[in-house]
């Protein structure tokens, strides 16, 4: 990973030497998303250790009820906290409230490695859930306002990358660790990151909004790594000016159309993302391939699966999203994400239900389904969503707007772990995989309608689009 991502590097700057570097905005995204690897793994810490936990009745005796809640008061949490860390993002600044993503990872491990009953878990858990919701809040604004187009286009979706190395580490280490020593290795992470984005740069969009010049000019400096950034200034205060002009309140954000037309494409992005299953397969993977019993034990068919998805994701960041464009690669995600779902449904379906009939020879179906699921969802539903979050609002409302997509990302994932434990109790997991392929099918016809195309475009030009296309109906309209 990280010779692709130095590879990437010097493609980004081969014929740049004399004007702006972008290895420097490349690289405060790359720190900054060490909090993410954090977050993924505690993300899907429940996938490894919710079946250690429930087995193991000598340290915990914590029934597999009890230990399903692990998945939902995560999320539950992010909710709750979200709105408090978008305040901070506004009044403290998106760099600082990074950094106090510290102290919920920290206690998260901590209480983790110190738990010996369910309760003492949940507390660990609602950490976890108070990290997301400071990450989700600070870090997409974060990278979209430290890059210029050329870098967010390609390394905007490094938080998505971490993420998943993080989800592929923590089913890894839970194959040869306990939950006690996978937290005490997991600590130095935490500690990693603080220290390193110490001497990361604030938002420049954040320092310039507070009315910090020199701050400002320090950001840009280290950013683009030249001498001379009076004019990147200027421009960057004139966008800013433009966007802070328009006003911010909560009313304006709902009723000036272009805030409308942005939030509706996120919520629909968001939600579409969770309920064709990206988030909720990776929080249960273990517990789906072990009631799948296959032919590859659930431990390594994890493995393969997150392993996978670290793997592609790095391919679609260098070689796919920005080339063919946000909406394409998202249409064509969601479409031929459903049909390894139906292939799943009716496999379950056979298995659970058609007791005369003995496919125990395609046993070999879910982990292959499933890998063909993590293909096609890759290069579309994995991360165009979040890449988005930091594109599609002005600066004025995108503190708010974080706000209202980390309550729909959270009710999201609270309601497709519901959704799957509860199909598969009452009708096998065929349910669950007939349920989000449907989801897909009905998001694909959606996406021609509500994903607009950001590629290649700033921030501000993003912005002129949105406008520009509420403009067009309205004539159309008269």
């Amino acid at each position: 990973m990280g010779v692709l991502w130095t590879f990437n590097a010097f493609r980004l700057n081969k014929g740049n030497e004399d004007n702006e570097k972008e290895w420097p905005q490349a690289l405060a995204i790359v720190i900054g998303c060490l909090a993410a690897l954090t977050t993924g793994m505690l993300t899907s810490w429940s996938s490894p250790f919710l079946l250690k936990i429930t087995k193991d009745k000598e340290n915990y005796d914590i029934s597999e009820h009890d230990a399903s809640f692990f998945t939902i008061v995560h999320p539950a949490a992010m909710i709750v906290t979200c709105v408090i860390f978008s305040i901070l993002c506004d009044t403290i600044g998106r760099k600082k409230t990074l950094l106090l993503i510290t102290i919920p990872h920290l206690l998260s491990w901590v209480l983790a490695a110190l738990a010996q009953n369910v309760y003492v878990f949940y507390a660990s858990r609602i950490c976890a859930g108070i990290g997301d919701g400071c990450m989700y809040a600070a870090l997409p604004m974060y990278i979209g306002e430290v890059a210029s187009p050329k870098v967010r286009g390609t390394w905007g979706n490094c938080m998505v990358s971490a993420m998943y190395l993080g989800e592929f580490l923590i089913h890894v280490i839970g194959c040869f660790l306990g939950v006690k020593e996978t937290s005490y290795a997991c600590i130095p992470l935490v500690g990693l990151f603080f220290v390193l984005f110490c001497f990361m740069p604030e938002s420049p969009y954040y320092c310039v909004i507070k009315g910090k010049e020199d701050e400002a000019k320090q950001a840009l400096k280290f950013l683009k790594r030249k001498h001379d950034i009076e004019e990147d200034y200027e421009m960057l205060k004139n966008d800013v000016k433009r966007q802070m002009s328009e006003s911010g309140t909560w009313k304006d954000f709902f009723m000036i159309k272009s805030n409308r037309k942005a939030l509706l494409s996120a919520i629909f992005l968001r939600s579409s993302q969770q309920l064709g299953g990206t988030t909720v397969f990776i929080m249960n993977t273990q517990f789906i391939f072990e009631k799948a019993k296959g032919g590859v034990s659930p431990e390594v068919s994890s493995m393969i699966y997150l392993g996978l998805c670290l793997i592609l994701n790095i391919v679609v960041i260098i070689f796919v999203v920005e080339r063919l464009g946000r909406r394409l690669c998202y249409i064509l995600s969601l479409s031929l994400s459903a049909i390894p779902l139906l292939v799943l449904s009716v496999y379950f379906f056979i298995d659970q239900h058609v007791h005369d009939v003995d496919i125990s020879f395609l046993n070999w179906i879910p982990i292959v389904a499933m890998i063909s699921y993590l293909i096609f969802n890759s290069f579309g539903m994995a991360v165009i969503p979040t890449l988005m979050l930091g594109e599609l609002f002005s600066t004025s409302v995108k503190s708010k707007a974080m706000t209202v997509l980390m309550i729909d990302f959270g009710l999201m994932i609270f309601v497709t772990n519901n959704i799957l434990y509860a199909l598969q109790s009452v009708i096998g997991l065929c349910g669950p995989f007939l349920f989000f392929a449907i989801c897909n099918i009905i998001s694909t016809f959606l996406s021609f309608f509500l994903v607009p195309e950001t590629r290649g475009k700033t921030l501000e030009q993003i912005q002129q689009t949105l406008k520009k296309e509420v403009a067009d109906k309205h004539e159309i309209k008269r």
